[in-house]
């Protein structure tokens, strides 16, 4: 099949966002990744995003399936891997499949004030001319979304059952089965009527995050505002970003918010998580990077959110020559900021404490270019939501470690939700 494609120049870019997710949602299947403007040497556009399913590719075999459609197509892929794979989660009331990749109908990307657009459809300018006659007064409000009344979010378990939980994983840090491991409480509500647009408008303009996503497969809809990047390639080269460390922010008082953010930057017990994972990341990318190139860029760097302040470390290796995608993801996923270490062992205790599978949470969401570069984030600080069922849930999760207080990693957890919290009403 022939793309048509087209370059179109953009005034009131605020105004074709909310356009282009209104045009997006009419899709079953659709894809919107949003750095919201944070300046970085790895960020290339503002957005991406990608409408409609030529071709797709889900199942425990979807990683070699994805290797043997680039050996014969230079083309877009959009997608996830959910932190489970390649198992399917029991109790799976989200909607999404444990992996899923999409050869796109549509793709616009979005660099400074020019649009592009590449598609199947006939003509990439009557794509440009259906989303821009959006009408926005109307386009994605839903008048009975409105009149439900507000729901309440639950917890998956007490404050009292967390801390209990944590301090039995302390003892295997102490028994010495693990160094840090990171670990996940859930929050949900039944019978949510709400609009997935706005609930992601909503969240994304109180906390706008470099790795923010809308990310829909049928019924079941992410609303992702992410501060990290899993992994990404770059003409041969990988590079990862794990965040350990977390402090809040005092956004009414400078002073003291760069206290704080000193506070961060000195703090012992964030460096010795930072760096475990580092050392997990070095070890990971070392399996698949040609011998001596895995470097770390920057070590304990410190960046602010606006809910938050974060220390977040870059790794980088040269990719070994003609490795394949399945091999990079089967050598550096679940990412080690949502393990722990040593992985394997972390991933077992994660099964027998944590009381819900964490599905597409603190898995990946991205797109693999043409030229098989790619790009994922880590799914965290986000919003699920299943339309059929009406399920909402949300998890938080802290890294423990020999040296950390339960309590503090609950209040950890309160902290990172406090931005979905607030969109919620709660």
């Amino acid at each position: 099949m022939k793309k048509n494609k087209a370059c179109f120049n953009i005034t009131g870019i605020p105004d074709i966002k909310e356009q282009m997710l209104a045009w997006l949602n009419r899709f079953s299947i659709c894809s919107f990744l949003d750095n919201h403007q944070y300046h970085s040497t790895h960020h290339s556009v503002e957005w991406l995003a990608a409408a409609g399913s030529v071709r797709s590719f889900t199942g425990p075999q979807a990683l070699t399936e994805i290797d043997q459609f680039f050996k014969t197509e230079a083309d877009w892929l959009f997608g996830h891997i959910g932190f489970e794979f390649p198992e399917e989660p029991e109790r799976n009331l989200t909607g999404f499949t444990p992996i899923h990749f999409f050869q796109p109908q549509t793709v616009l990307q979005l660099c400074g004030n020019e649009l592009s657009i590449e598609t199947f459809l006939p003509a990439a300018e009557a794509v440009f001319t259906e989303i821009r006659s959006i009408d926005l007064n109307t386009g994605h409000k839903d008048p009975e979304t409105k009149k439900t009344p507000p729901f309440r979010i639950q917890s998956q378990m007490s404050r009292e059952s967390y801390i209990a939980t944590v301090q039995q994983l302390l003892k295997h840090i102490q028994r010495g089965d693990c160094y840090e491991i990171n670990f996940c409480q859930q929050f949900f509500a039944a019978q949510a009527a709400i609009d997935p647009i706005k609930l992601y408008r909503d969240l994304t303009t109180l906390s706008p995050n470099p790795f923010s996503c809308f990310y829909k497969q049928q019924e079941a809809h992410l609303l992702c505002a992410s501060p990290e990047r899993f992994l990404q390639r770059k003409s041969g080269r990988l590079i990862s970003q794990p965040i350990k460390g977390t402090i809040r922010r005092n956004t009414t008082d400078a002073t003291e918010d760069n206290l704080l953010k000193e506070a961060l930057k000195q703090s012992s017990k964030e460096q010795s998580e930072n760096v475990m994972v580092v050392d997990l990341v070095r070890n990971d990318l070392s399996k698949v990077c040609k011998d001596g190139t895995v470097t770390v860029e920057e070590l304990f760097g410190i960046y602010s959110f606006p809910q938050v302040h974060q220390m977040i470390s870059t790794i980088s290796g040269l990719v070994k020559n003609e490795t394949p995608f399945s091999e990079i993801i089967h050598a550096t996923f679940p990412m080690g900021s949502m393990t722990g270490a040593p992985k394997k062992r972390v991933l077992e205790l994660i099964r027998q404490y944590e009381p819900v599978p964490r599905g597409i949470f603190s898995g990946a969401v991205g797109y693999i270019s043409p030229q098989q570069d790619f790009d994922f984030n880590v799914v965290i600080r986000s919003i699920l939501y299943n339309a059929s069922t009406q399920h909402l849930s949300y998890l938080v999760g802290s890294g423990i470690t020999f040296y950390c207080n339960p309590e503090a990693e609950y209040e950890e957890c309160l902290l990172k939700a406090q931005a979905i919290n607030a969109i919620l009403g709660q």
